[in-house]
């Protein structure tokens, strides 16, 4: 089951019934099956429930109906919320935070991936330790009143916190070399162009095209999840690494930011970076904020940039079709500006790929001509 509100409150870019569909299939890529959406407005959210208590009943007897087991809320609950809510359903509840990082931990292959997912859910699971032991906590105050509750949630609380400070070690590590490779890289001097955008925008699909590797993509949210960088020649001559990375999505949780920093730290160094928009998604306009958003709180804002609208096979016949285009419009908001900096492709039929190269070759010797040590 999964449950939205739209708050006059709370910033929401994105309609709740957009958001709602997004979550839906976040929970799919986590093997869920959904037999039920619901969403309500409120001026503000139930501090005791975030919903309200009529949608709280419609929620009591939908669970005869539907038989669900597990309600997903769209937006993030305070302990207190989540514990009331399973208290009244009998069902686990979690919420989109939970949700995303259950997505993470079942993408993530490498070691590194695997240590930042696990990171972030510590620092998700730490605050909320105090709820889950509440009820062993009203014991009374005074002598022989400091029970199992309050020992069992400092121990917890102990060993989530060691386990922190363990895994920020490893990832420290992982940084460090990181920094290394990209030192000895910047010293063979070979230009670094990254892939940025939303999830399943068609990146990894891009990425097998240029650099002609068989990284394995799925339509499916978060198909990619660690970074991989391979090598490629321009139509010059000129050797480039091109690197992939993981997709971003509207309100991705803060613990997955700040864990995933020594990861993103890639592209701070890239010489340029592509943003792949899925131009044929109704929310294409909002998903292009949201990583605009993001990339400024990453501080790239200002970061050298082609924008590169994708899967146009989807709204065109042809090649032929794709180069005629004039305007491309999502929810009455124009993406093509023809500022030069705006490429139109098809990763999946290689539809504009070869002008993407010249842009990126273009781009490449404009900064090489600008002052930047020059490329070999």
């Amino acid at each position: 089951m999964l449950v939205g509100v739209a708050c006059k409150t709370t910033r929401r870019d994105w309609p709740v019934e957009d958001s709602l569909q997004e979550l839906s299939h976040l929970a799919r890529a986590a093997g869920a099956s959904v037999v039920a959406i619901i969403s309500q407005k409120l001026d503000s959210p139930s501090s005791a429930y975030y919903i309200g208590r009529g949608k709280l009943a419609e929620l009591v007897d939908l669970k005869k109906q539907v038989n669900y087991d597990t309600v997903i809320f769209d937006d993030e609950l305070s302990p207190r919320q989540q514990r009331n809510l399973e208290e009244e359903l009998a069902v686990k509840v979690i919420d989109r935070t939970a949700l995303i990082l259950d997505v993470f931990a079942r993408k993530a292959r490498t070691r590194e991936g695997q240590l930042q997912v696990e990171l972030a859910q510590h620092r998700y699971l730490l605050p909320r330790l105090v709820g889950q032991w509440s009820h062993l906590e009203k014991l009374g105050g005074g002598i022989g009143t400091r029970g199992p509750g309050e020992s069992q949630l400092e121990t917890d609380r102990r060993l989530i916190r060691k386990r922190i400070g363990h895994i920020e070690s490893e990832i420290e590590h992982v940084r460090q070399h990181r920094t290394l490779y990209r030192k000895r890289r910047q010293k063979v001097g070979l230009p670094v162009v990254a892939l940025v955008g939303y999830t399943n925008a068609g990146k990894s699909t891009l990425f097998n095209c240029l650099s002609l590797s068989d990284v394995g993509v799925e339509d499916r949210l978060f198909s990619t999840l660690d970074p991989v960088t391979r090598s490629m020649l321009l139509p010059g001559g000129q050797k480039i690494l091109f690197t992939d990375t993981v997709g971003f999505i509207h309100k991705l949780p803060p613990p997955i930011v700040v864990a995933f920093r020594a990861t993103l730290e890639e592209l701070n160094d890239a010489d340029l970076l592509l943003h792949v928009i899925d131009v044929t998604h109704k929310n294409a306009a909002d998903q292009c904020r949201t990583v605009e958003e993001l990339l400024e709180e990453l501080d790239l804002k200002s970061k050298s940039r082609i924008t590169v609208l994708n899967k146009l096979d989807l709204a065109v016949r042809n090649e032929d079709e794709l180069q005629s285009l004039t305007a491309i419009s999502c929810r009455d908001e124009r993406f093509l500006r023809y500022d030069g900096d705006i490429v139109l492709i098809s990763a999946e039929k290689g539809w504009g790929v070869s002008g993407l190269v010249d842009k990126i070759a273009h781009h490449l010797s404009e900064s090489r001509s600008s002052g930047l040590p020059e490329f070999t």
